[in-house]
C-alpha cells in the first residue's frame, strides 16, 4: 500500500512537488539555521522520499550501487554535517534531470510506437457473402478483404477490383503515394488514402513485410553496440571503485593530514555525487536507440548498434549485380538481322516460338513484341533443349532460337559480331540473326554509388554470375571500380574473404538467397531490398525496405553520425566527471556540491539533449 502511494505521489505530483521543494529551498536562505533546518527537511521529504524507498528497495534487491544509492548517501551525508541546502540541491537537480530523462526517451520510443502502428488490430473480410470484422491474425490465404480510405492492409495482398492511393512511407520512408489498380500487388501496413480496394489475401500476417519490419526493429533494440556493452562493464568497476575510494575520503585522508572529519566527509559527498555514470549509461544506449528509430523512419532497418559501428568504419563496398545494381528484369536491347532478313520478321519468329516458354529471355523478348505490335502464329512441334534454347516448325520449316551452343549442334555458323548474342534465330537451317538483350541499371545507382565515394568509401567492387563482358559493362556504366563475373556463390564468397583480409571494412550489398552467405560474412551486409527475401533478412546486418539506392549512403550517414554522437558522450561525460573529481581532491571545489550535482545531472543533461539528435534522419 505505501509503495503503491508513495508510486502515485511520484508520478501524478512530482512537478507540484519539486516546485514546492523548491519554494521551500529558496526560503531557508532567509531564515536562521534552526528554521532552515525544518525547511529543508519539508523540501528533502518532498523531494526525495520516493528516491529514498526506491534505493531501499534495491538495496533489498541487492543492487547496491546504483544512482538512487549514490545519491541517498549525499543527501543524507550533507544534512549530516549540516549543508541542509545542499543535500536538497542533489536530489531536486537529480530529479530534474530524470525528467529530461524520460522525455527524451519518451520522444525515442515514440518514433518506434509509429512503427508498431503500421499493423492495423482487425480487418474487414468477406465471408460467406457477409462482411466481418475479424483479428488480423486469423485472416487466411485467399480471404477478400475491403480496404477503405483511412485504413491499414493487414497483410500482403493482390488487388482485385478498384484503384486507389497508398502512403507507403511507414514500410519505404518515401513520402509519394503509390498508385495501385486491379492486379497489382501491396504490402501490409500501407495506409490507404482514397478509393477503395478488394484484396485478395496472400500472405499471413506474421509473414508479411510489415511484421518483418517490426519484428527486426524489436530485435535491434536488444542487440548492443561495443560501446553500450563497454560502458557497462565499465560501470559495473567504476561504480564500485568510486564509492570505495569516497569512504576512504572520509575515514582515513582526516587522519593522514589532521583535519577535521567534516571537511572531509563533505568533500567525500562531492566525490560521490560526482562519480554517478547516469550521463553514460543513459546516454550512450540512447543515442544507438534513437538511431534504429529514426533509420526505420526512412526505410533502413538496422540489427542493433554494432552495424551502426560497422557500418560507420566501414571503407570497402562490394555490389552483387543482378537485382542489386540491376533491376533484374531484362530488357532487349538490339535486334541486329542478317541480310535479307529483316528487323520485324527476326522478332516475329523469335516471339512466336518464346511464346510457349517460361524463360526469362522468352519474357523479355514477348514484351518487347507486344510493344512493337508485332503479328504472332503459331508454331508446331514445339521442343525445349536446357541450357541451349528450343525447336520448333513454322509451315514445316524448322526454326531454332537459342544461343551458340544450340546453333553450333545444329552446324549453323554464328558471325563475330553476333558470338555474343544471347538469342540467336534460324529457319530452316539458315541465320537470321541474333537479338542482344541485357538487364537494365537501378535508377539511381551511379549516384549512389558516387556519394558512397564521396563518403570515404576507397574501393567500390562488383561480384557476379553473370558474364564477365556484361559485368565489366555494367560495372563501368555505373562508376564501380573493379569487377569478376563468371563467379558461382562458393566463389563471391572466396573473394569477399580476400578482400576482409585487408581489414578495411568491407560491406557486401546483396539482394537474394545465393548472397546469404556473403552478406553474412561480410563486416557488415546490407540487403537491397530485402524485405522479400527471407535468406537476405536473416543474413544482413541491414536491410532497406525497398530497391531505392540512395538509402545506400543515407545509411552510412546516419551510422556515422549515431556513432560519432555516442563517442561525444561518452568524452565528455567522463571528462567533466575526471575534471571535477581532481578538483574536489585537491579541495578547489570544497565545500560546494553544486558544482559535484552538475557534473552528474547537468552532464545527464547534456548528453541526453544530444543524443536525441539521433532520433531524426531529416537532412542525411
Amino acid at each position: 500500500m505505501i509503495h503503491r502511494f508513495l508510486s502515485f505521489l511520484y508520478k501524478k505530483e512530482l512537478y507540484l512537488r519539486m516546485g514546492m521543494a523548491g519554494v521551500l529551498l529558496c526560503l531557508s536562505f532567509f531564515f536562521d539555521e534552526r528554521i532552515a533546518f525544518f525547511l529543508s527537511l519539508a523540501a528533502m521529504l518532498l523531494v526525495g522520499l520516493p528516491i529514498f524507498w526506491q534505493a531501499l528497495r534495491r538495496l533489498w534487491q541487492r543492487e547496491l550501487l546504483d544512482e538512487t544509492f549514490l545519491m541517498s548517501i549525499a543527501a543524507v551525508g550533507a544534512f549530516a554535517i549540516g549543508e541542509y541546502t545542499e543535500g536538497v540541491a542533489v536530489m531536486l537537480f537529480y530529479l530534474i534531470g530524470e525528467q529530461f530523462e524520460h522525455r527524451a526517451v519518451r520522444k525515442s520510443k515514440k518514433v518506434i510506437r509509429q512503427l508498431m502502428s503500421i499493423h492495423p488490430d482487425t480487418a474487414m473480410v468477406e465471408r460467406d457473402g457477409e462482411v466481418v470484422e475479424l483479428p488480423s491474425d486469423e485472416v487466411v490465404l485467399g480471404d477478400i478483404i475491403l480496404l477503405r480510405a483511412g485504413e491499414r492492409a493487414p497483410t500482403d495482398c493482390i488487388v482485385l477490383s478498384g484503384c486507389a492511393s497508398l502512403d507507403a512511407s511507414a514500410l519505404t520512408g518515401e513520402s509519394l503515394p503509390v498508385e495501385v489498380k486491379e492486379g497489382d500487388s501491396l504490402s501490409g501496413g500501407m495506409l490507404c488514402l482514397d478509393g477503395f480496394l478488394r484484396l485478395e489475401c496472400t500472405c499471413l500476417c506474421a509473414e508479411s513485410a510489415s511484421a518483418r519490419i517490426l519484428k527486426l526493429v524489436s530485435e535491434a533494440q536488444n542487440k548492443k553496440s561495443k560501446q553500450e556493452t563497454f560502458i557497462t562493464k565499465f560501470a559495473h568497476i567504476y561504480t564500485p571503485v568510486v564509492v570505495a575510494c569516497a569512504l576512504l575520503l572520509a575515514t582515513v585522508m582526516p587522519l593522514v593530514f589532521r583535519q577535521s572529519f567534516a571537511q572531509w566527509i563533505h568533500t567525500a559527498l562531492v566525490f560521490l555525487v560526482v562519480s554517478c555514470p547516469c550521463a553514460l549509461l543513459i546516454s550512450v544506449p540512447l543515442s544507438f536507440f534513437g538511431g534504429i528509430g529514426g533509420a526505420a523512419s526512412v526505410g533502413i532497418l538496422f540489427k542493433g548498434g554494432n552495424a551502426f559501428e560497422a557500418l560507420a568504419r566501414a571503407k570497402v563496398a562490394v555490389f552483387d549485380k543482378t537485382g542489386t545494381i540491376t533491376t533484374g528484369t531484362l530488357q532487349v536491347r538490339e535486334i541486329c538481322p542478317v541480310p535479307p532478313a529483316s528487323e520485324d520478321t527476326l522478332l516475329s519468329i523469335a516471339a512466336s516460338a518464346e511464346n510457349l516458354s517460361s524463360h526469362p529471355l522468352a519474357k523479355a523478348i514477348l514484351t518487347f513484341a507486344q510493344t512493337q505490335n508485332t503479328p504472332l502464329f503459331e508454331v508446331q512441334q514445339f521442343s525445349e533443349k536446357a541450357g541451349k534454347g528450343l525447336l520448333a516448325q513454322k509451315d514445316g520449316k524448322p526454326i531454332a532460337v537459342g544461343n551458340s551452343y544450340l546453333m553450333a549442334e545444329l552446324g549453323i555458323g554464328v558471325p563475330a559480331h553476333l558470338a555474343s548474342a544471347q538469342v540467336l534465330v534460324a529457319e530452316d537451317g539458315i541465320l537470321l540473326g541474333g537479338i542482344f538483350l541485357a538487364d537494365t541499371a537501378r535508377p539511381g545507382i551511379g549516384d549512389a554509388i558516387s556519394q558512397m565515394k564521396g563518403l570515404g568509401i576507397e574501393k567500390t567492387m562488383m561480384l557476379s554470375g553473370d558474364r564477365a563482358a556484361i559485368v565489366s559493362a555494367m560495372a563501368q556504366s555505373v562508376g564501380i571500380d573493379e569487377c569478376v563475373g563468371d563467379l558461382l556463390p562458393a566463389d563471391k564468397y572466396e573473394r569477399l574473404e580476400m578482400l576482409m583480409a585487408s581489414k578495411k571494412g568491407v560491406i557486401y550489398v546483396g539482394d537474394g538467397i545465393n548472397d546469404a552467405p556473403s552478406l553474412a560474412r561480410a563486416d557488415v551486409g546490407i540487403a537491397m531490398g530485402g524485405i522479400g527475401s527471407d535468406a537476405a533478412i536473416e543474413a544482413a546486418d541491414v536491410v532497406l525496405t525497398d530497391d531505392m539506392p540512395d538509402k545506400l549512403p543515407r545509411a552510412i550517414k546516419i551510422a556515422r553520425r549515431t556513432v560519432k554522437i555516442a563517442r561525444q558522450n561518452i568524452v565528455f561525460a567522463l571528462s567533466v566527471k575526471f575534471a571535477v573529481m581532481i578538483l574536489s581532491l585537491w579541495g578547489g571545489v570544497s565545500g560546494v556540491m553544486w558544482l559535484a550535482v552538475f557534473a552528474d545531472v547537468g552532464v545527464s543533461v547534456l548528453a541526453i539533449l544530444n543524443a536525441m539528435r539521433c532520433l531524426s534522419a531529416k537532412g542525411l
